[in-house]
């Protein structure tokens, strides 16, 4: 990137400096905005404007003000893009709608003090010139953004390297993860916003269109590389009950659902058929044996394999939210199936944060309360492939999903995801979840099974693309085939080996190495 002068000591007349309170309503609009690119992906161009919108309106303050507008800017952007939570919290937790309604606008404004701190670090540390200020914005964005992804269990949702799935960006996937196309996106956006090349006549104008030729371009070289290789090729059948959410664990509904999931798992046509999460709301035990043992008699003696999920434990050792796979080689094992359970717990949902039963007694929400499973647990082994299941929204935390790929010979060659996203309704959560499945794809270049209640149940390969899917929001099954794959995309390696620290330290070290000098004289 070029490392032009600031404009403003340039000579270069400079855009007006608004008032802060105007500044805060722009920003937080470009902050909204940006969120219809996590829902379609032919909008990813719009965080790249919004962060450089936000980079130039941070230029012109001080510290404080910086950061009033990195709080405006995250918290509408957080808002837009998760106001879903409060059909969770009202219509299906039974929250009063106004004690909903302020729930999501704290969780929103509390997530975003990360970025309105990076934006006061960026305004107190930037130099004036633009491509080591962009550098600078970029790094602080990422180290924003990987504060909000771990920092109280994380919640990272709608991380801005999610809205480039679709885009050139999403080639550098392999090789630095969501958060590194994020911060890529945020110095691009900067040395945009801060050169300001339309002030700089022809010149500036080819020195901005190489730059972006240069990142993007890269992109797509950087997305031909090929990491993995084919394994084999399984048919497979995934299951979508779509089972309203205030239905799902009502008596007098569980004899109509449970019929409807073991008809369709017993007459499924796929080598391996998938259900959802807690598609059986109820331990094995506690179940109707014309249920349970049925599936095990059948999958125990033929040639498929079914993964369901279901809660599991007792009274004495706690309950886990988890995956039981069934197959001819688990009916050797105690309880007749392989178990998987959840390790990345959601807070409020499945476990309760130190000091905060009080808010969890005004809710309505069953099973509220889980044990952790392990980070490393083993895939599950059928037709020559290792299936990896993971539970709902834990194919947001990537890193943890890497922790599986420390020994290569014993690496995933599938994920299935099973999750149930009626909490939300018929909501942009359905197509924000699928973004992030498909990154998870991009990143390890492996295929994702995803088998969920109302959607988006679909299969999606290795390179992202979605090859077989189910109308969210109706009841059915998926026929489809997915290929494993072998082999290990750097980011594979090093987050198996490191965790996010690399990228902690590539934004740390980029502060440390950016910031200081002497202070730009601020525009009025």
């Amino acid at each position: 990137m070029n490392a032009a002068v600031d404009p403003a000591r340039a000579g270069h007349r400079p855009l007006p400096r608004l008032p802060l309170a105007l500044d805060a309503a722009l920003v937080a609009l470009a902050g909204a905005l940006q969120t219809c690119a996590f829902v379609t992906t032919a909008a990813w161009p719009l965080p790249l404007l919004a962060a450089a919108l936000l980079a130039d309106r941070a230029s012109r303050r001080p510290p404080l003000g910086a950061a009033a507008l990195g709080l405006a800017f995250g918290s509408a952007w957080l808002g837009a893009g998760t106001w879903w939570l409060f059909v969770s919290l009202h219509r299906y937790g039974g929250l009063p709608a106004w004690m909903a309604v302020i729930a999501v606008a704290l969780l929103s404004i509390l997530l975003s003090a990360y970025l309105a701190l990076a934006m006061a670090g960026f305004a107190r540390w930037r130099s004036g010139r633009a491509g080591r200020d962009a550098l600078l914005f970029a790094a602080v964005w990422l180290l924003a953004e990987l504060a909000r992804a771990v920092i109280f269990t994380g919640f990272p949702w709608i991380a801005s390297g999610y809205a480039q799935v679709d885009s050139p960006l999403a080639g550098y996937a392999p090789w630095v993860g969501v958060y590194g196309i994020g911060w890529i996106g945020a110095a691009l956006a900067a040395w945009l916003a801060l050169s300001r090349p339309w002030l700089r006549g022809w010149r500036g104008g080819t020195i901005a269109a190489g730059g972006v030729a240069v990142v993007l371009g890269g992109g797509v070289v950087a997305g031909l590389a090929q990491f993995s290789e084919a394994g084999n090729r399984l048919t497979v059948t995934l299951l979508q009950g779509n089972v309203p959410q205030d239905e799902k664990f009502a008596v007098e509904r569980l004899p109509e659902t449970m019929a409807w999931t073991r008809g369709q798992l017993l007459a499924a046509r796929g080598a391996l058929v998938v259900a959802p999460e807690t598609v059986i709301p109820l331990l094995p035990e506690q179940l109707d044996p014309a249920d349970w043992q049925p599936l095990l008699d059948h999958f125990h003696q033929g040639a498929q394999a079914a993964i369901v999920g279901l809660p599991l434990g007792n009274e004495a050792v706690g309950y886990t939210n988890s995956a039981a796979a069934i197959s001819a080689a688990t009916s050797g094992l105690t309880d007749g199936y392989y178990r998987y359970d959840k390790h990345h717990l959601v807070p409020f949902g499945e476990f309760i944060p130190t000091g905060f039963r009080w808010f969890t007694r005004l809710m309505n929400i069953p099973l509220g309360d889980f044990n952790r499973g392990g980070l490393d647990q083993p895939s599950f082994a059928f037709g020559g492939e290792r299936i990896a299941p993971n539970i709902c929204y834990e194919d947001l935390f990537g890193e943890e999903l890497a922790a599986r790929f420390a020994d290569p010979a014993k690496a995933p060659t599938i994920f299935a995801n099973i999750s149930n996203i009626a909490w939300f309704g018929q909501t942009s959560a359905v197509e924000q979840h699928l973004q992030i499945s498909r990154m998870r794809t991009l990143e390890f270049q492996r295929p994702m099974l995803r088998a969920t209640n109302t959607g988006a149940t679909v299969v999606i390969d290795h390179r992202g693309h979605v090859t077989a899917a189910l109308a969210p929001y109706t009841q059915g099954t998926l026929d489809g085939s997915v290929e494993g794959r072998r082999g290990l995309t750097p980011f594979a390696r090093w987050a198996a080996a490191f965790g996010l620290w690399p990228a902690w330290l590539l934004g740390a070290g980029l502060v440390l190495a950016l910031a200081g000098g002497t202070r730009p004289r601020i525009e009025r």
